[in-house]
C-alpha cells in the first residue's frame, strides 16, 4: 500500500504554492519523500492555463477592475483555460509518483474525479462526470475542477472544490472557457456554510481510498459533515513522458 503524507497548509499565495510544488516534485522524484497531498486555500487569484496564453478573452473585466477587487492574475504551467481560486475553495495538489502501476494520464484524471464525486456523496449530493469536460458536476453546474501537470509520471497541480466560495468571483471570467454552464458549491447546495476542516478530512480519506494509500493524516473522517467557512475550480494538464497539457 502506498504511503500518503497529507499536509494541511491553510492559506497560501499562488506563487508560494507553485514554488513548493516544484520543490516537492524534485523531492518525490528522488524518493526523499512519500506521495504527498497538499490541502490549502488561495487568496483571490485568476489563473491562466496553456489555452489562455496570449489570449485573455475569457477574462471579462479589465486589469484595473481585478486590482480594485484584490484579484491577482497568474500564468501557470497547467492545461486548460482560465479559472478562479479564492477563500472558501479547497485546493488539492497531489505530488505523487504514478509509477509503476498507474501510468495512465486519463486514469489519473478519472481517479481525481472519483475522489471529488465521493466527497460530494459524503455531503448527500450526487455529483457526476460530464462527457467532454473534466471535474465533478451537479447537473450542469461545476462543483469541482481538475487541473494537473504530469512530468515523468510525477504529478503536480491538481483539483479545486467549491466549498464556501463566493461564486460571484466567477463572473470575472468565463470559467474554463465554458460559457454555457454554471458553477456551484457545497455551501450553496447545502444552504449553509460548510466546515473546511471537515471537507479536508473527507477529501484526504477519499483520496487515500481511491489511490490505495495509507494516509498519515487525518486517520478518521468526521462522523458527519459540519458547518462553517468559505471551493472552486481547476483544469487539466498532463505529460508523457515530459510535460504536456490536457484540459477543458
Amino acid at each position: 500500500m502506498r504511503q500518503l503524507d497529507v499536509r494541511r497548509l491553510g492559506t497560501v499565495s499562488y506563487a508560494d504554492a507553485l514554488t513548493l510544488q516544484r520543490e516537492l516534485v524534485e523531492e518525490r522524484r528522488a524518493a526523499r519523500i512519500p506521495d504527498t497531498l497538499l490541502l490549502l486555500e488561495h487568496p483571490h487569484v485568476i489563473t491562466l492555463g496553456v489555452k489562455a496564453r496570449g489570449n485573455l478573452s475569457n477574462v471579462v473585466v479589465p486589469p484595473e477592475t481585478l486590482a480594485a477587487r484584490g484579484v491577482e492574475l497568474f500564468d501557470t504551467g497547467r492545461g486548460g483555460d482560465v479559472t478562479y481560486h479564492g477563500p472558501g475553495q479547497l485546493v488539492g495538489y497531489p505530488i505523487i509518483d504514478l509509477r509503476p502501476d498507474r501510468c495512465d494520464v486519463h486514469r489519473y484524471v478519472r481517479d481525481l474525479e472519483d475522489v471529488l464525486i465521493r466527497v460530494a456523496a459524503d455531503y448527500g449530493f450526487t455529483a457526476t462526470r460530464v462527457p467532454g469536460f473534466s471535474g465533478a458536476w451537479v447537473l450542469d453546474e461545476k462543483l469541482a475542477a481538475i487541473g494537473v501537470r504530469i512530468s515523468r509520471w510525477i504529478t503536480s497541480h491538481g483539483f479545486a472544490l467549491n466549498v464556501n466560495t463566493d461564486l460571484s468571483h466567477f463572473d470575472l471570467i468565463v470559467p474554463c472557457g465554458i460559457a454555457d454552464k454554471g458553477v456551484t458549491s457545497l455551501a450553496r447546495l447545502q444552504g449553509r456554510p460548510v466546515s473546511m476542516a471537515d471537507v479536508m478530512t473527507h477529501t484526504a480519506r477519499r483520496f487515500a481510498e481511491v489511490f490505495d494509500a495509507e494516509a498519515s493524516e487525518p486517520s478518521e473522517a468526521p462522523e458527519a459533515p459540519g458547518a462553517l467557512e468559505t471551493p472552486a475550480m481547476a483544469e487539466v494538464a498532463s505529460a508523457i513522458p515530459g510535460p504536456s497539457q490536457i484540459g477543458r
